[in-house]
């Protein structure tokens, strides 16, 4: 097992293999064998590629051959099993769709294999992608690399526990409330949530509703994810909330001609932080106002007056129940309990549904008006480091919330439409990872990738793996 392959990133891959100092079949087998070793304990991948191993000798042909290489030519990737790939089971968690296999490629999948990567995997998820933590009744539960006690949080926590654990550079994932940014922060990887509509959603189950709904890649390092995302991004002429091209970016650029203005908050607005993870953001703020960005802290009152959280709830419950009930009709005896908690939420009246909607205007109003006058924000990912598996409450500070409160940083960026990067930056007292989240104005992506990149550069947790014991794995 080559680990000194598997945690380098996918840009450094990519080059390396161009450089033919490694060939793209030495790169996929490392990674296979980190799945044999590390996926019996962690539980991550649920279904290997069969073909990856031919695709990889493919691969190494066209770089002997000297042939035009992607920027991600002979790289593996994974994707959450809510993806559809053309000829490997895409099973969305679900026992519902046990031995389902697309016969086409989502058009992520599809971009992805255009630069060249190569599909290694699929990664766990709970059922339909609905939940905070990633377990489901046809393939289990995924455990935490770091501490196999703790969750790698939902609905992307597959992928985001495997791209830790080793066994794949980059990869997929679905974001409807919380599901890319916080599985990122509770394992100590890197995550993209772009503004809404930025990557299609085309191939990727339910097709309806989606307006809440992203698509949005996990790597270990900012610039594996500002590579995938200037591939994924951009129309596909299927999704129709796809419509503004990668070349309209409202950001400062990778090389800002101004210092940026940046606020950071922890509380009030999010509720409950713990103190490790306020601490986490504050020592951010700082590495950032010593690189010469102008930062200091704010309010931002729309998030003092507003719960996302319960506007999402309100909304995409009775947006989702159609198709989860088409779904599971005649299955009802294999719904896991977060479907079917979904299914006993009681309908909204059309009044309060109709309150909601005009809810998430006012905060569209009230972050517009926060931008004016900053780039960005930095805040929480989540209250909490990665906790217990099917806690059902947490206690922060002395004080007692319920777990759904873990989605109260995430959620105003998913009902607002919002870009938001998850990135490590700090540890707890008891080793688990910290993240913080960087937030920006609609289609300005470039703001929050290049200080995502700033600070990882500053970051005193850069370059830091689970440790093979803690992933159980004999060596």
């Amino acid at each position: 097992m080559n680990s000194g392959l598997v945690y380098q990133d996918a840009t450094k891959l990519a080059e390396m293999i161009r450089a033919k100092e490694v060939s793209p079949v030495e790169v996929v087998q490392a990674h296979l064998d980190r799945i044999e070793a590390a996926n019996p304990n962690i539980n991550a991948i649920v279904t290997v590629a069969d073909n990856a191993l031919k695709a990889a000798k493919a691969a190494e042909a066209a770089v002997l051959a000297g042939h035009e290489l992607g920027p991600l030519h002979g790289v593996p990737f994974t994707a959450k099993d809510s993806f559809d790939t053309a000829g490997v089971l895409t099973q969305l968690g679900s026992p519902i769709f046990k031995g389902r296999i697309p016969d086409s490629d989502a058009t992520s999948v599809t971009r992805m294999k255009k630069a060249g990567a190569i599909l290694l995997a699929k990664t766990n998820l709970p059922e339909f992608s609905y939940w905070i933590e990633s377990d489901n009744l046809l393939s289990g539960r995924t455990l935490n690399p770091w501490n196999q006690d703790r969750t790698p949080g939902g609905s992307s926590g597959g992928e985001s526990a495997a791209i830790a654990a080793g066994m794949s550079p980059i990869g997929l994932a679905t974001d409807v409330a919380i599901s890319v940014r916080g599985p990122a922060a509770l394992t100590g990887v890197v995550g993209l949530k772009a503004t809404h509509g930025r990557i299609p959603m085309t191939g990727i189950w339910p097709r309806v509703p989606r307006r809440f709904w992203h698509a949005g890649p996990l790597a270990r390092t900012v610039r594996d994810v500002a590579l995938a995302y200037s591939l994924l991004a951009g129309p596909d002429g299927a999704d129709g909330f796809s419509t503004s091209p990668l070349s309209l970016d409202a950001g400062v650029g990778t090389t800002p001609k101004r210092p940026l203005r940046v606020g950071w908050l922890v509380e009030p607005g999010f509720g409950l932080v713990d103190n490790d993870v306020a601490a986490t953001v504050q020592a951010a703020a700082e590495a950032l106002k010593s690189a010469g960005v102008i930062v200091e802290p704010v309010r931002i009152p729309v998030l003092e007056q507003i719960n996302a959280l319960e506007l999402l709830w309100k909304l995409q419950a009775m947006e989702t129940k159609p198709a989860f009930k088409e779904a599971t009709a005649g299955h009802e005896e294999l719904i896991y309990k977060h479907v079917q908690g979904v299914f006993d939420t009681p309908d909204t009246a059309i009044e309060d549904f109709v309150i909601a909607e005009q809810q998430i205007e006012v905060m569209r109003d009230g972050f517009a008006q926060y931008f004016h006058r900053y780039d960005a924000l930095l805040c929480p990912v989540t209250p909490v480091p990665a906790h217990a598996h099917d806690a059902a409450e947490f206690v922060i500070n002395g004080q007692t919330v319920s777990s759904l409160h873990v989605m109260d940083a995430t959620a105003p960026l998913s009902v607002t439409g919002l870009p938001g990067l998850s990135l490590r930056f700090g540890t707890s007292h008891d080793g688990l990872p910290i993240g913080v989240q960087l937030v920006s104005p609609w289609l300005a992506e470039s703001t929050i990738l290049h200080l995502g990149a700033l600070l990882e550069s500053m970051s005193p947790v850069r370059n830091q793996h689970p440790s093979l014991a803690s992933m159980g794995i004999e060596h």
